[in-house]
């Protein structure tokens, strides 16, 4: 094993005295390309470039001396001590960090970023990256090759949000572009590169224009107390699966308060999700599941309900795709989704959303004939299927009698991997 392991964050500034040191005892250089042209580094050190960091620790592991591992930006930050901490290497290190490219970036932009999700983007899960675009008003996305911004304005697809795209930070080459999410597509970014994504309204944050002036309508109104989140954390309105005038208008037959806590307890909503909301209504359950975090396309047909779903989202500040259309042929050109709710349309929506294989389809029905309908839709479709006959019984607690009771039939799907 290694007599020490070191690793120095570099940032493009020089070098600390600490950091030359460590590195002038060097008998072993881990980094990328750019790190290991170092001129600190010493000649007869052995130069290990970085691909596989798993590969790179156990290389390390089985050296005799002192080790160096050069990263960009706070390499605690998404960065390698996670990897060489990993039990499997055994390796104790010092780090000497630096700033991390995420607060480099914000610091270019001038903005605060307390507030901000942060989040990894690879190609081969870059959408979970892209709905937490979708569904939080400031995001900066560490990319990759492959899951760069020209890949996360495609699939944004119509959710237009602002792009503060940083290349090459701390070098001669850096530099700063500001430009509307559908602009981006259109250009070849240069790798390392941070993208800012800015974009909707809610509290504290406010519509963003691609101009340096701008960025100031970002800012908070005060300041925050937990890091990730909106600065006036936690909202005023406590719980979810709200009562009805909560939304300001009377639910539809699908949106009660029992059968909405039910719903979104079997979808389990969570950061990183896309859910659909198909007859969204008053907007109700889409306002709730995006509450949790995910990014929530909401479907209605009728306009009126999509006016409703929308003043929800603005009431909450809750950020909702809402498309106007009939399910199923509305559904064709959505992006793939974690979880669905189908508020209407019975076992055909239903069977066309199983097609598109999400975890979890949830539903109701309000006959016993309506019911097997769709759980054959389910079951068809590769899905075990759960179904519960649910009663609420509404009381008037001055006199303790009945005002109002509802009978609906609760139907979940959970996908099978055959």
């Amino acid at each position: 094993m290694a007599d020490r392991v070191t690793v120095i964050g570099w940032d493009g500034s020089p070098l600390t005295e600490a950091a030359r040191s460590a590195l002038a005892a060097a008998t072993l250089v881990a980094g990328s390309a750019h790190h290991l042209a170092l001129p600190e580094i010493p000649a007869a050190a052995e130069r290990v470039r970085l691909g596989s960091l798993d590969l790179a620790a156990r290389r390390i592991a089985g050296h005799r001396g002192s080790a160096v591992v050069l990263a960009d930006g706070d390499p605690g930050y998404f960065g390698v001590v996670r990897t060489l901490r990993a039990p499997q290497h055994g390796l104790e290190v010092e780090v000497v960090p630096a700033v991390s490219s995420v607060a480099a970036a914000f610091a270019r932009a001038g903005m605060p970023w307390d507030d901000a999700q942060v989040v990894v983007a690879h190609s081969r899960d870059l959408r979970r990256a892209v709905n937490v675009c979708r569904a939080h008003t400031k995001v900066a996305v560490l990319t990759s090759p492959g899951a760069g911004p020209a890949e996360l304005a495609l699939l944004l697809g119509p959710v237009h949000r602002t792009f503060v795209i940083c290349e090459e930070l701390g070098t001669e080459r850096e530099q700063v572009t500001v430009l509307t999410s559908d602009k981006a597509a259109d250009h070849a970014w240069r790798d390392p590169n941070v993208v800012i994504v800015i974009g909707g309204t809610g509290p504290g944050v406010g519509a963003v224009q691609p101009t340096a002036e701008g960025w100031g309508a970002a800012r908070s109104r005060s300041g925050g107390w937990i890091a990730g989140r909106d600065p006036n954390y936690p909202p005023a309105v406590r719980g979810w699966a709200l009562p009805a005038d909560a939304y300001g208008s009377d639910l539809g037959e699908g949106e009660s308060t029992e059968l909405r806590a039910a719903q979104l307890a079997r979808l389990g909503p969570r950061v990183g999700d896309l859910v659909w909301d198909i007859g969204s209504g008053s907007g109700a359950a889409s306002v709730e599941a995006a509450r949790f975090g995910a990014a929530v396309i909401a479907v209605d047909r009728d306009p009126d309900a999509c006016a409703r779903t929308t003043a929800s989202a603005r009431r909450y500040g809750v950020q909702l795709q809402i498309v106007h259309g009939t399910a199923p042929l509305v559904l064709e050109d959505l992006p793939e989704p974690d979880v669905v709710r189908v508020g209407g349309g019975g076992a055909a929506v239903v069977a066309a959303c199983a097609a598109r294989r999400p975890e979890r389809i949830v539903t109701h029905a309000a006959t016993r004939d309506e019911a097997e309908a769709i759980g054959r839709a389910l079951a068809e479709g590769g899905y075990a299927v759960e179904c519960a006959l649910l009663q609420a019984v509404e009381l008037d607690t001055g006199a303790w009698t009945e005002r109002e009771r509802s009978v609906t039939f609760l139907l979940s799907g959970r996908r099978t991997h055959l």
